[in-house]
């Protein structure tokens, strides 16, 4: 690391440190990836194992929630045990636990090994993102690297399905596991010589283990309520998973007030850069996930299209989500990330604004257009907001500060996936219960009155001009529904432009000459003005 420095940054990265950073890109791709094969791979492992429907539930959604909890706590272990030794440990379990996975000879073993899976992606997320914050120090620089790394998940999320879809097609579906095995194994190889190592100098840190069952308590029931709810509607026990984890959430906080050694610092909160941060990577995630939720159901249910050509119609969203996330720091060194970011959530509101405007005919001009400009705009979004957090911290807190980041970005994720879920669900109901067609079984109209997907499963069992009216009532509701979700996701785009604007007002562009950071306010390697922290 070279050692000049221009005003108001710091030493500026060199040779070794841009190495490191394509180091560390591989985790990241590989976790983005595992996100999209999984499911494609779903039908042939529940075939073969005899997983039902409530295994294959756990299958793909406990290695979610094993990452959401762990992550506050795993990005603490990072800043007070080392975040390249906690990397390498993470890595050395996900591929053991990919390994496990591959080789499932039951639906419990495999639940077991996703289980392992999901607490090791805790270790390795917030480690890549502390390391980032370590080695890139210049505020320019910084931003670089976060939005490398931001492309590289994205770029993970477009390969997914395809990759997948390659894999399944000449070999079985336990290949899709064994993908993150040589690349774990390069890590552990080149991470020691590459990667700088970190961890706090306060010889008298120590982890409150009252404050990690706490965590746990909040975090893992409060995801397992926002993502059930939409799927099965209001039910005792999501509500009240929900309600368990607000209150263990209330003990939590009071606990970190009062702990000598908190897993999270709450005065991190009094800084408006971070706590703005936070916001943004709480919305701009749910208006991503909830619009990708209803995409992708379109694609292949209305659209007709494989999970492959879906794929492929995802790349242009995707590709621009790159754009997006590689053009934002530049950006920000001329404009103030606040109006960066709020023109990125303008841009998110006028692709809800166009998915208003899909047909139910299948055709996907409009559909694809609008996903564009979500994802161009979800791309800044995740690059700055993500930089602002890991950057408005001092060193020693990085791990804990990207652990915050990831964890708000899960939350965010499952509740879009929740709330505009529930909107759609809500008006496809609505439009289908005077439509049904008559002549339908109970169990077979309820079905139909449910989702999509039921609608479907019950047209392939009736004669074909039945099945073919059914099929076009149900689409034309879910179309309904997208458009429904399209609205609520322009509210959510608009909200999010105010946040950013209103909050994030201050902060100035990267780079820009500030006075010397203090523990309770560096800005995200983007100065703020005195008022900022307050």
């Amino acid at each position: 690391m070279t050692t000049d420095t221009a005003a108001g940054s710091g030493p500026r990265a060199g040779r070794r440190e841009w190495a490191g950073l394509a180091v560390l890109a591989l985790p990241t791709l590989l976790l983005s990836l595992d996100l999209g094969v999984l499911f494609l791979a779903l039908p042939q492992l529940s075939a073969d194992l005899g997983a039902a429907g409530t295994d294959q539930l756990w299958i793909t959604d406990i290695s979610g929630f094993m990452t959401a909890g762990f992550l506050i706590i795993m990005g603490n272990l990072g800043d007070r045990l080392g975040r390249r030794r906690l990397l390498l440990f993470g890595a050395a379990a996900f591929g053991g636990a990919s390994v496990l996975a591959a080789y499932a000879s039951s639906p419990g073993m495999l639940i077991a090994a996703r289980i392992g899976m999901g607490i090791a992606a805790a270790t390795l997320m917030p480690s890549v993102l502390a390391l980032i914050s370590t080695m890139f120090r210049d505020a320019r620089q910084r931003g670089f690297a976060v939005a490398v790394w931001m492309s590289c998940f994205m770029a993970g999320t477009a390969l997914g399905p395809l990759i997948g879809g390659a894999m399944l097609e000449f070999f079985w579906w336990g290949s899709v596991f064994l993908m993150g095995v040589p690349v774990m194994l390069l890590l552990l190889v080149v991470g020691p010589i590459l990667l700088p190592e970190y961890r706090s100098t306060d010889s008298t840190a120590r982890i409150d283990l009252v404050s990690v069952v706490l965590s746990l308590a909040t975090i893992l029931p409060v995801v397992y309520g926002i993502t059930e709810l939409p799927r099965h509607g209001v039910r005792p026990v999501p509500v009240l998973a929900l309600g368990v984890g607000v209150a263990f959430g209330v003990v939590f906080v009071l606990r970190q007030r009062t702990s000598r050694h908190p897993l999270i610092e709450l005065g991190l909160f009094r800084n408006r850069a971070f706590s703005g941060a936070l916001a943004v990577l709480l919305l701009g995630p749910a208006v991503m996930g909830g619009v990708g939720l209803f995409v992708n159901q379109y694609l292949q249910m209305v659209g007709g299209l494989s999970p492959l050509r879906a794929g492929l119609a995802l790349v242009p969203s995707t590709t621009l989500t790159i754009v997006g996330a590689m053009l934002a720091p530049a950006l920000a060194q001329r404009i103030r990330p606040a109006y960066v970011v709020g023109a990125a959530g303008v841009s998110m509101a006028v692709g809800g604004l166009l998915l208003t405007q899909v047909p139910g005919t299948g055709e996907l001009g409009v559909l694809v257009a609008g996903f564009i400009f979500v994802g161009f705009g979800f791309g800044p979004i995740a690059a700055l907001g993500t930089g602002l957090v890991v950057g408005s911290v001092p060193p020693e807190k990085a791990g804990s500060a990207a652990s915050l980041s990831e964890t708000s970005s899960q939350l965010g994720m499952a509740l879009g996936v929740a709330v505009l879920g529930s909107v759609g669900t809500a008006v496809y109901r609505e439009r289908i219960a005077d439509e049904v067609p008559a002549g339908l079984p109970a169990e077979a109209a309820a079905a139909v009155h449910d989702s999509l997907p039921g609608a479907l499963t019950v047209a392939a069992q009736l004669p074909e001009q039945l099945a073919g009216a059914v099929v076009g009532v149900a689409r034309m509701a879910f179309t309904s529904g997208l458009n429904a979700a399209g609205a609520a996701s322009v509210a959510m785009g608009l909200l999010l432009a105010a946040v950013a604007v209103l909050v994030l007002r201050r902060v100035r562009p990267v780079g820009e000459p500030t006075a010397p950071a203090t523990e309770e306010g560096r800005t995200a390697g983007v100065a703020a003005d005195p008022a900022g922290r307050r």
